[in-house]
This record gives C-alpha cells, sequence and structure tokens, in this order.
C-alpha cells in the first residue's frame, strides 16, 4: 500500500525539468522490487516527478509495501585521456533536486527521441523478444560525448573532458521466486573517443535510503538522514539499512553488487580481467570530512574510483585507530555509496568493456534492533546477494573465465551469462468473484514446460495462495507477504506429498466467453467477505534435480496474482431485489480504508446493481452531487483508494458493485446527512431509489 503526496513546489520543479528534458524511464514490474530505471543508465527518480504526480516508485521493495530504498542512481567513468588528461563522467551525484539536464554531475545524454526500449523472455508477453534475458529486460543506448545536450543549447555543466564514451544499457528482471529480489544493470561501454583511457576506473554511485513513505512523507534532512552503511567485502557489496528512522515499519536492507567486467571484441586474454580490484566508497551529503568528504570536482571524484575506504587502514580498526571505518558508517547520517572497479591500464578506441552490477532488496531477518545490523540479520541479504551472482555468473559456474566440461549448456561454444534455472512455466489463472466466494481456474500448460538445465519435463504439482482479510490496510510488507499457503496437490510418484490432482482437476474444462484458454482445474474459496479486497495466486513447482543439486522450484506467486472483490453477480432489470449501499451508515475512517489520511482515500460500495446502469446520488433536497456509470467491466479505475491499496489492472470484480469516493463531481468533500441515490438500468430503463446516510 502506498501513500501519494502532491507536493505544489515539487510538482513545479519536476514540470520545469520535464520540459527540457530527452529522459525516458520505466518501472521493473515482473519482480518484488518496484525500481524506476532510465535511459540514461540512473535508478530511482528521487522522490519527484512521476512518484508525486502518478505515484511511480523510485525503489520499492516489497511490492505495495510503501517501503522505498532509493533516491537516485547513475554511472561513473573515469581515466586519464591518451595518459595525460583527466577525465572523469558521473551519471549522477549528490543533488537533493535529482536528475536535471545539463546539471552538474548529471553528465550522459541521449540522442533525441531515445527512449528506455522494453522487452521480455516471456512467449506469453506482447513483449516477448527472443533477444530478451529476463522476464522485462530496459535497453537503451546514451553517451557523454556532448558538451551540450543534444536537440538544444543546454549546457553540460562541468562535462570539459568527456571520455567519448558510448553506452549501451540492459537492465533485468524476474518473476522467479528465487531472484525476483534484485535487479541486474548490465553495461556494454565502448571507447569511441580518439583517444585511450588509460587507468580507466568504471563505477556506480548510488544514494540510498530506507524509509517507509507511509509513515513519513519524504523531504528534509531528516528523512534521510537515518541511513546506516556497510560493505561486505567478499561479496564486493555496498548495503544500507534503516538504523533509526522508520524502525518496525521498514526492516529490509538494499545493496549495490558488483557481478563482474569482461573484455570485449579485444585482443586481451584472458576475457575476464582478473588483476582488477573492487573499490567501495561512502560519504556524507556535501561534506568536508577529511575522510567521508563529497568529491566536489573531477580529481576528487577520480580519487573515489581508484582507491577505497575497504582499502583503508582504519576499516578493521585496531592500532591507532580510534574507531574502525565499519563500526563508523554503520551509524546512521545522509550519505550516499560508490562501487568502483580498476585498474583496466589501456582500453584503446573501439574496445569495449562489460560491467555488470546488481540493485539487491532484503527483508531484516529477527526482531533485534536495526542498528545492530548483525550477521545473523544480513542472512537473506547474504543469500540474495548470491542468487544474483549466480544470476551472472550463468554458464561460468566457477566463475573461472572459461567454459569447463559440462559448462556449455546451451552448446554455442562460448560463455552464456544470465542464466538461471527455471520453475515451470506459470499457470494461466482466471478469478471469478461471486456472493462470498471465489473461485479459481487455471490451465495445464505448467505441466508441458521443459527445465532448461536438465532438459527434464519436472514438473511436480501447484500451490495455490490467499491473502487474509484486510492486508491491504494492515501490513506494511506488500501483498507477497501477505500470501497464506491454503492448497497443495502434487503428481503421486514418490516425490513430496503425494496428495494427487484429482481433487481440484475439473471433469470437463471450462471456457469462457472470448477467452480460448481451456481450463483443466479449479478450487473454490469460500467464507470470503464482501466487499474487503483478496489476493490469489496459483504457482506451479518442479521435483527438483538431484544430478545438478537443484532443490524443487516454484514458480512467483506475485507473477500471476490478482485482486479480487467478491460480491454481487449483476442484478439485470433488478431481478434479485433492489440495489443498496454498504456500509450504512458509512462511518468516516472505516475499516477498509486503512491508514490513509486522505480524503481521497474514502470508499463505499453500491451493491447489486445491474451489469449497466447509471448512479446518481443526491441531497436530501435533491440537489445533484454525483454521476457515473458502471458496466461489468469495471475494476474501481475511477476512485483513488483502488489505486493507493490495490491495482486496477490486475483487479477483479462480481459485475454487480460498485466503489465511491464520497466526492462530489466537483471533487469537494461532502458533509454528513442523509442522501439519495437513483440506479438506472440502462437495458431496461427501470430506476430504482433508495437512501444512505454519512456519519463523521
Amino acid at each position: 500500500m502506498r501513500l501519494f503526496f502532491f507536493l505544489i513546489l515539487n510538482n513545479f520543479l519536476v514540470l520545469s525539468v520535464l520540459g527540457q528534458g530527452f529522459t525516458d524511464d520505466k518501472l521493473t514490474k515482473s519482480g518484488n522490487i518496484r525500481l524506476t530505471v532510465s535511459n540514461l543508465g540512473l535508478i530511482g527518480n528521487a522522490f519527484s516527478g512521476k512518484f508525486d504526480l502518478e505515484g511511480q516508485s523510485s525503489c520499492e521493495f516489497p511490492a505495495e509495501s510503501g517501503i522505498e530504498h532509493v533516491f537516485q542512481g547513475g554511472l561513473w567513468l573515469g581515466c586519464e585521456l591518451g595518459g595525460t588528461t583527466l577525465a572523469v563522467t558521473t551519471g549522477a551525484a549528490d543533488d537533493s533536486r535529482g536528475y536535471s539536464t545539463g546539471a552538474s554531475n548529471f553528465e550522459f545524454s541521449a540522442e533525441p527521441g531515445s527512449k528506455l526500449l522494453e522487452r521480455s523472455s516471456l512467449r506469453d508477453n506482447p513483449l516477448y523478444s527472443p533477444d530478451a534475458i529476463s522476464h522485462q529486460d530496459f535497453v537503451s543506448d546514451f553517451t557523454d560525448k556532448y558538451k551540450i545536450a543534444p536537440g538544444g543549447s543546454i549546457i553540460m555543466q562541468e562535462h570539459n573532458n568527456p571520455l567519448g564514451a558510448d553506452i549501451h544499457m540492459e537492465a533485468y528482471n524476474w518473476n522467479y521466486s528465487f531472484a525476483n529480489f534484485f535487479v541486474i544493470l548490465n553495461f556494454t561501454l565502448t571507447n569511441n573517443g580518439t583517444e585511450d583511457w588509460v587507468n580507466f576506473h568504471p563505477g556506480y554511485w548510488f544514494d540510498g535510503v530506507v524509509r517507509n513513505i507511509n509513515i513519513t512523507q519524504p523531504g528534509g534532512s531528516a528523512f534521510f538522514n537515518k541511513g546506516g552503511n556497510g560493505y561486505l567485502d567478499s561479496l564486493y557489496a555496498a548495503y544500507e539499512f534503516d538504523a533509526t528512522g522508520d524502525v518496525g515499519y521498514t526492516d529490509s536492507y538494499v545493496a549495490m553488487k558488483f557481478l563482474g567486467a569482461e573484455y570485449k571484441d579485444s585482443l586481451r586474454h584472458p576475457a575476464i580481467d582478473t588483476a582488477f580490484k573492487v573499490f567501495y566508497n561512502t560519504w556524507q551529503f556535501r561534506s568536508i570530512d577529511p575522510k567521508y568528504f563529497y568529491p566536489a570536482d573531477d580529481q576528487a571524484k577520480y580519487g573515489k574510483l581508484k582507491a577505497g575506504l575497504n582499502y583503508d587502514p582504519c576499516w578493521n580498526g585496531g592500532g591507532n585507530c580510534p574507531i574502525s571505518v565499519k563500526d563508523f558508517i554503520r551509524q546512521p547520517n545522509n550519505r550516499s555509496s560508490l562501487i568502483s572497479i580498476g585498474n583496466f591500464a589501456r582500453v584503446k578506441p573501439g574496445e569495449k568493456i562489460q560491467f555488470a552490477l546488481a540493485l539487491v532488496c532484503a527483508r531484516k531477518k529477527g526482531s533485534d534492533p536495526s542498528a545492530n545490523d548483525s550477521n545473523f540479520q544480513k542472512e537473506d541479504l547474504i543469500r540474495n546477494l548470491n542468487w544474483a551472482q549466480i544470476t551472472y555468473n550463468g554458464e561460468d559456474a566457477n566463475f573461472n573465465g572459461v567454459l569447463d566440461a559440462g559448462e556449455d549448456r546451451n552448446g554455442d561454444g562460448k560463455i552464456t551469462r544470465f542464466v538461471l534455472p527455471s520453475p515451470p512455466d506459470i499457470p494461466e489463472v482466471k478469478l471469478v468473484a461471486e456472493q462470498g466466494k471465489i473461485t479459481a481456474y487455471w490451465t495445464d500448460n505448467s505441466e508441458l514446460s521443459i527445465d532448461p538445465i536438465s532438459k527434464q519435463q519436472d514438473f511436480e504439482g501447484y500451490r495455490i495462495y490467499a491473502s487474509q482479510t484486510g492486508f491491504e490496510v494492515t501490513s506494511t510488507e506488500g501483498v507477497g507477504a501477505s500470501l497464506k499457503l491454503i492448497g497443495e496437490y502434487d503428481k503421486v510418484n514418490g516425490i513430496g506429498y503425494d496428495a494427487g490432482l484429482d481433487a481440484i482437476r475439473l471433469e470437463q474444462p471450462v471456457r469462457f466467453d472470448g477467452d480460448p484458454r481451456s481450463y483443466k482445474y479449479a478450487l473454490v474459496l469460500n467464507e470470503v467477505q464482501d466487499g474487503w479486497q483478496h489476493a490469489v495466486a496459483v504457482t506451479a513447482f518442479d521435483s527438483g534435480d538431484k544430478i545438478n543439486n537443484l532443490e524443487s522450484l516454484e514458480s512467483a506467486p506475485l507473477s500471476n496474482l490478482k485482486r479480487v472483490f467478491p460480491g454481487m453477480k449483476p442484478n439485470n432489470g433488478f431481478a434479485n431485489g433492489n440495489p443498496f449501499v454498504y456500509p450504512n451508515p458509512y462511518y468516516a475512517r472505516a475499516e477498509w480504508e486503512g491508514k490513509s489520511v486522505l480524503e481521497e482515500d474514502r470508499k463505499l460500495v453500491f451493491a447489486n446493481l445491474p451489469a449497466r446502469c447509471e448512479i446518481s446520488i443526491y441531497t436530501a433536497a435533491g440537489d445533484l452531487i454525483d454521476r457515473f456509470q458502471h458496466s461489468p467491466d469495471y475494476k474501481g479505475e475511477d476512485i483513488r483508494w483502488f489505486k493507493t491499496f490495490s491495482d486496477p489492472e490486475s483487479t477483479v470484480f462480481s459485475g454487480g458493485e460498485h466503489g465511491w469516493d464520497l466526492l462530489s463531481a466537483n471533487q469537494q468533500l461532502i458533509a454528513r446527512g442523509i442522501y439519495v441515490f437513483a440506479v438506472k438500468d440502462l437495458e431496461s430503463g427501470q430506476i430504482f431509489k433508495g437512501n444512505f446516510i454519512i456519519l463523521k
């Protein structure tokens, strides 16, 4: 769930930036992270722009929890051009306003009309492409070669020595339950300048901030100065956590992990450069501290790129160190982090370097204070970081840069990276809402899938999940955390419970009008409460693979999860009685409205409606307050409550109910009192009149 804050000043600044810009951004949606990614290699949206205007997350995890993790981040490149001229290009750095075309520290640009392209490896996705790597790829090209922003006259401030770098970026995210907690950023850097890049160091800067925006509104230094920081040496991962902010409402980590780098199209061998080091830096916002200072010019930025705090004599403390660097940076402050690698001694014109990182999130384990930042608390983070590395390694299982026996799974004679074991295909699900009941139907497409590693058709069974009533207004952990297993059915083959599939298999497949699919399984959820939101998902799991040491894998519940509002079916011609309103009387701050403080997030429901009708609302004196039409494909898109606490794109209604936000047609608050409503059946022309009471 999420509260959206409309700040007039912020919107003014955002609109002025958008008017001069040429960026394009999208939101990751396949996994459990909602990360804004731009075509200039930036992540996060600085809690502005679409965050205010459209409610787009910056880096929310778990999805729909309101817990944000990143302010902004961007690529850094530094070298000595031709061995003589210092050149540093930054995609983002300390700036409370976030990205602005031509502003200092935002030195990458794209050609006019450049877009962030999207593609998917899922064959049933409209954006399917055989070139896709993940379930949702973002692809873009940008450059540092311009001193004046393309297509205009905006000067790129302090961008004095471009490297002549052209960058191809691909971002990947998956819906697998074992890999839905990271987004991979894969950059291919090409020297298209005229001089060698000598002592070249690429890096990525990001400003983490772990806060719950349902609890604390973004903005001001007090919002940003509660984070603790750390670095996991063996995993090359910089991380941040909420040390003293919304403690109890965050309980998660965010990390930026270096995955690997390779020369591309070069005569150099081996393909992986094993000589370089990974450097970690963190500094306080705009600080002049001797050690944790903000690098204000290219010389200072290059110094950060080529030397890290993880090589500082006081990194682990001891000796003459009053406090270790590790312990100091755990203390709350407003810091950002930089991961860089090098030294690439010389990159000639035309040569390429591939440089990959992962933005990784994880829940904190245990109930101890977040500020402890213990190894136990980081267990899930470490596991998630390892999964990101496994994904990058792909066929190169031992990460030695060569194909060893048995590693060339696709037989193309070269290392294929970004390869994951695969659970069965996602079941195709249709949910039907009725009064007090939800029926989940699904197809048998999962049973035909083949694992890409074992090459076996290894489907084992299905699991059905449903949320608890009121999850959207009582939980701060997102819809995924609210799901509870309500049924598991597997093949009778000596694996698992051997429960069998007969209990859910239909005697005859079911088809629905306008839907070509044949549904062969069904499960009924009875005694569900009308008007309340329920989340339902069906997954498929496999039998695992002992030969390849793979445990049983399950498709992600979030991949086909839908929200359902059980209620009355369409009541054409009022054949099933009169329409009515609930709750009636309506009391302000009704339980199902949750913690929202916005008047726009109110909701009552008109029920027992014809499939196509017009609803009019009047004062007791006969003044028209509001009028709107209902149709059988209604998804709650006309009132804010569903946008805040639900998802109209994936919502299923019963067909005979419609929500209202208790606002007039002019978006004015209505007073308490008695109101009259009229429902006109647009098919028969019949009209019914009733009333309801508003108490505040």
